[in-house]
């Protein structure tokens, strides 16, 4: 699914303009993106939770020559999908769970 299927699943919910449908989509994920830049942890329930994960430096290797790379400290974002979502998504898993 692309941004511009989302943006049609929301316009085609109810009496939206296209452009509605676009300011909705734009304003959810700006939130989260403005959140998770200032450091705040996002939980949807029932959907997961968005956070941000700090990774250390390390010395890495370039594929190509297998040069010795120094890969500097980053902050990178974290999808954690909730019970819920994994069971929807693997329904035969949430069957021999119970």
């Amino acid at each position: 699914m692309t941004k511009a299927d989302l943006v049609e699943k929301v316009t085609g919910l109810g009496d939206l303009t296209r452009r509605d449908g676009e300011v909705i989509v734009e304003t959810i994920f700006g939130s989260v993106i403005g959140a998770l830049q200032s450091g705040d942890k996002i939980e949807i329930r029932g959907f997961g939770s968005f956070r941000i994960r700090q990774r250390n430096s390390r010395i890495g290797r370039n594929p190509k020559t297998g040069a010795r790379v120094e890969v500097p400290a980053k902050r990178v974002p974290y999808f954690k999908p909730s019970k819920e979502l994994r069971d929807l998504v693997n329904p035969g898993e949430a069957a021999k769970a119970s």
